[in-house]
């Protein structure tokens, strides 16, 4: 059995296992489908090499992990390391699509109307200090 299929799971995630993990899946779907999602990297190490992928533009990074108990990828965009927006979806495809979406420079609200399974997240404004 490869390292690819133990850390990923043959029975989740087959085509992750036949392309040597999300990283390298997700590169080949956008490509396949005409989308630019930019520069894609993972971890050099570990697990994590095979279920855990970042893509990285001008807008922030979009970090993707992988269910481990059922098949879904999970998305957050990143804002200097702020997680802005973050979602849940089955398909690989929609992952490379909303990378490409925020890649071109989509906003939230227009992002998070176009797939649904995305949600804006609400940052409360820190405190203002109060001079007594």
């Amino acid at each position: 059995m490869s390292d690819a299929s133990t850390a990923l799971g043959v029975r989740l995630y087959p085509d992750l296992v036949e392309h040597g993990g999300l990283a390298p899946a997700l590169v080949e779907t956008a490509t396949r489908h005409g989308l630019d999602i930019g520069r894609v990297s993972a971890p050099d190490q570990g697990r994590s090499r095979f279920n855990c992928a970042e893509l990285h533009s001008d807008q922030g990074v979009v970090c993707v992990k992988l269910g481990s108990q059922a098949r879904y990828f999970m998305i957050d965009l990143r804002v200097s390391g702020e997680v802005l927006a973050r979602g849940d979806v089955m398909d690989l495809l929609q992952v490379a699509q909303v990378a490409a979406a925020w890649r071109a420079g989509l906003a939230f609200t227009e992002l998070t109307a176009r797939f649904p399974f995305m949600e804006e997240i609400k940052h409360r404004p820190a405190p203002v200090a109060q001079v007594s």
